[in-house]
């Protein structure tokens, strides 16, 4: 009797410990965030085993993050209405057992409708971990327990990648998705002793559901993500794919906000929370960062591969340092964000991730590796000392019984942003290069003396090289057609990144607005 009680006392007192609770709700949303890019390495071996077209295996990528844009916003919800302990084991649970079916899927079409399950199932991880977290610590730990998820929040775009190609080269495919199940299990196992619901979330009542509003989040945020994910590759509103899309989400979203403002007695996601000053603010400069930081990252490797001749490792090999950097800068800001004003902390942090942008702007196509690289180290030190007190300050002064809706709306612009960066980048390089290439080729005309005297030049270099009498001038105006075309590209490719980095400056006046909460010594609520 007496070793039942000293048992029950243990599982009580680490139920207790914050640190346990943090580990707990981290583990799952740890898996979840490395699942959004673990299967990127792996779609040409999944297109083959499973004969799917390139475009069809996109869908790999896509299904999952259109399915998690949904499930996001509505999170709060749902923890409100079942419980947020119990909705978060029905999360890990559904995740679990649709990473068994990814793994065991026969087709293309059984993997895709899986994955779409899957992202359902991971949705809600991130913002419930948030939340949790937030209430588990006092609010002037508040930096701490943000370290804690940006730490796990950068991790998993840099060890998805890896792990992916690792798993996938030694063993197969279906493994990245089977190596989620021990550890989901683990996660369930210990969110059953360690995690429990505050008392506000404990009282029973019945709630009307939110049909309309789920309908139309449901296929607005959908419409809104194919938009983003397929606008480039159909040359956007040239295409009449994209202008129905496009339609649809304005369309779904503005009806959306209009049934969740002034007709739904229980809104799916509460919009009054925009009230708060604070949290519009920090939902703006974090839709922005996330913009700079999506949009900055997916030009960086294509330079190097496009116009420097890097292989895919090493492009890889420039992006990790940046992430590392953000490892390291994070539980240091954590600490720093309880010595000093976090509206400091995130002014140097947004003024780094401008400048970094900038450097990038001043690349040329004699850049060697440093100078690739550095640029993104300061964007991953940038990110650091930006998403800590920026979180911090959005979400400190929400009261409890409003952080889960809280938390959903913050996570659904994070990924938002990312999505619009990525999109907004590479259509802003491949437009500016268009019209760099145009002006650069004007001036190839039979009146212009420099082109003329260079084709010359480049006649005489050839001329005792064994190329015919007649082949050498289009041989020569084929080279300087290609430089032409490489310096237009690398010029797009610097107004895409000086476009990012002036986005940044612009918002920078935006942190006068942000209220620093005024915490609070109270502890909170263990357990939560």
């Amino acid at each position: 009797m007496n070793g039942g009680n000293r048992l029950g006392n243990a599982v009580g007192a680490m139920r207790d410990s914050k640190w346990i609770v943090a580990v707990t709700v981290m583990l799952p949303t740890l898996i979840e965030i490395i699942d959004v890019s673990v299967a990127n390495v792996s779609l040409d071996h999944i297109r083959g085993s499973l004969s799917a077209g390139i475009d069809e295996a996109g869908w790999v990528l896509t299904s999952y993050l259109v399915s998690n844009a949904i499930i996001i916003p509505m999170t709060g919800w749902f923890a409100r209405t079942f419980g947020r302990k119990r909705y978060l084991l029905f999360s890990i649970s559904l995740f679990t057992v649709a990473s068994f079916m990814c793994g065991s899927a026969t087709s293309l079409g059984m993997l895709v409708f899986c994955r779409v399950l899957q992202g359902i199932g991971g949705g809600a991880l991130q913002p419930i971990s948030q939340a949790i977290l937030l209430e588990s610590f006092p609010p002037k730990e508040h930096g701490i327990a943000m370290a804690i998820f940006g730490i796990g929040a950068m991790f998993g775009p840099i060890a998805g990648p890896v792990m992916g190609g690792y798993i996938t080269d030694t063993l197969s495919w279906r493994w990245i998705f089977y190596v989620n199940i021990p550890i989901c299990l683990l996660a369930v196992f210990m969110v059953t002793l360690f995690i429990h619901d505050p008392p506000y979330l404990k009282r029973a009542e019945k709630v009307k559901v939110d049909t309309w509003g789920i309908a139309l989040l449901t296929v607005g945020i959908g419409a809104l993500q194919i938009v983003l994910d397929k606008g480039q590759r159909e040359d956007w509103f040239q295409s009449d794919f994209i202008l129905v899309f496009s339609a649809v989400a304005v369309l779904a979203l503005a009806l959306f906000v209009i049934v969740e403002l002034y007709y739904a007695e229980h809104p799916i996601v509460d919009l009054r929370a925009f009230r708060n000053v604070s949290f519009t603010t920090g939902n703006v400069v974090m839709f922005i960062a996330f913009f700079n930081l999506f949009g900055g990252i997916v030009l960086l490797p294509l330079y190097a591969q496009i116009l420097l001749g890097y292989t895919s490792y090493l492009a890889g090999m420039i992006l990790s340092p940046g992430g590392i950097a953000t490892l390291i800068v994070m539980p240091i800001v954590g600490k720093l964000i309880m010595k000093r004003n976090p509206k400091y902390l995130l002014t140097f942090g947004m003024a780094l991730c401008a400048l970094s942008t900038y450097m990038m702007s001043r690349f040329s196509l004699g850049a060697d590796f440093s100078s690739l690289m550095w640029p993104r180290i300061y964007l991953g030190i940038g990110m650091g000392f930006l998403f800590i007190p920026l979180t911090t300050l959005t979400l400190s002064s929400i009261p409890r019984p409003q952080m889960g809706n809280a938390t959903s709306i913050y996570n659904l612009l994070r990924n938002l942003g990312g999505s619009f960066g990525v999109a907004f980048a590479t259509t802003m390089f491949v437009r500016r290069a268009q019209v760099h290439q145009s002006h650069m080729t004007e001036h190839l005309t039979g009146y212009d003396r420099t082109f003329q005297t260079a084709i010359g030049y480049g006649k005489e270099l050839l001329a005792g090289r064994g190329i015919p009498e007649g082949a050498l001038e289009p041989t020569v105006m084929r080279s300087i057609y290609g430089q032409v075309v490489r310096q237009a590209t690398a010029l797009g490719f610097n107004d895409a990144f000086f476009i990012l980095s002036m986005m940044m400056v612009l918002i920078l006046p935006l942190v006068l607005l942000i209220r620093r909460p005024a915490h609070q010594d109270a502890p909170p609520s263990a357990g939560h």
